[in-house]
């Protein structure tokens, strides 16, 4: 079992801090959320509260998460870098292809792609993207980068996005490239994490709902021919998750774990500290 924690709330020389800390205790990743821009009064239906209503403030300060990665890959080794998630169908793919792979070149290797397709449509207004082909385009999106990823010359022609032909250098130093971990839970999230992604990122489920949901998409996976390939689950989980839960998240397929250890710097290094302490050094190997 891998645990991520959430790097948020934080900016400045508290960031170098925390990331060697985390790195230093054993954490295996830090993850970020992402948003571009929140409306005035949020709207839309959170898809991931009962109430629908989601965790956030409309003024709340948003910084690139990527700038944060290469920011903090420079005072860090070995500890990983993850998005969770980046809202993939809100940006062009090209830009997005060449930002990850500057934080992947940066950080020798440690990035992971977490997607999604968004849910704030007021968010895709503001970008000049169309809200209503988010799912088409996030599909073309991926293809899309794996082909400037991992092709010599790319020629892409989707319904889309026409790209190419060009030359797209340097490779990513991950190979083939950094995963791509596709976040969601409609039916159609669950196709195009079976069709296309190296991971799936789950919203906290208790351990049989995660064992039922990870056997579906295997199945589908298998369907796609993809059942050989490496794929990893990444679950959102509460910060108050006991080293049993851990195991039996372990043994239905979970993969890694991400928490949220704190709301501000100054209680950043005390709860790292603590989870470690309490959590961590009792994760099964």
């Amino acid at each position: 079992m891998k645990v991520g924690v959430f790097f948020e709330g934080i900016n400045g020389p508290a960031l170098i801090a925390a990331a060697q800390r985390a790195e230093q205790l054993g954490f295996e990743s830090l993850w970020r959320p992402d948003h571009l821009v929140l409306p005035v009064a949020i709207a839309s239906t959170y898809p991931y509260a009962a109430d629908g209503n989601a965790p956030l403030q409309p003024d709340w300060p948003i910084v690139d998460a990527f700038t944060i990665f290469a920011y903090v890959a420079a005072s860090t080794s070995t500890i990983k870098f993850g998005t969770a998630v980046y809202i993939l169908p809100l940006r062009d793919p090209v830009v997005t292809a060449r930002t990850v792979l500057g934080v992947d070149y940066l950080s020798r290797g440690r990035m992971m792609l977490g997607v999604g397709a968004g849910w704030l449509e007021d968010e895709f207004r503001f970008a000049g993207q169309d809200f209503h082909t988010r799912g088409a385009r996030m599909d073309e999106c991926i293809e899309l980068l794996r082909a400037l990823w991992t092709e010599k010359t790319v020629d892409y022609r989707g319904k889309h996005y026409q790209v190419g032909p060009l030359h797209f250098e340097p490779k990513p130093v991950s190979r083939p490239h950094p995963p791509i971990v596709v976040g969601g839970e409609s039916p159609a999230a669950f196709r195009r994490v079976a069709r296309l992604g190296d991971g799936w990122y789950a919203i906290n489920h208790p351990p049989e709902e995660m064992k039922a949901l990870i056997a579906g998409i295997h199945e589908q996976r298998a369907r796609y021919g993809r059942a050989g390939l490496p794929f990893e689950v990444t679950m959102n989980a509460r910060a108050t998750v006991t080293p049993d839960e851990l195991a039996r998240y372990a043994e239905v397929g979970v993969d890694r774990v991400v928490v949220s250890l704190w709301r501000s710097s100054k209680d950043a290094l005390p709860n790292l500290e603590r989870f470690a302490e309490t959590t961590l050094a009792k994760v099964p190997a």
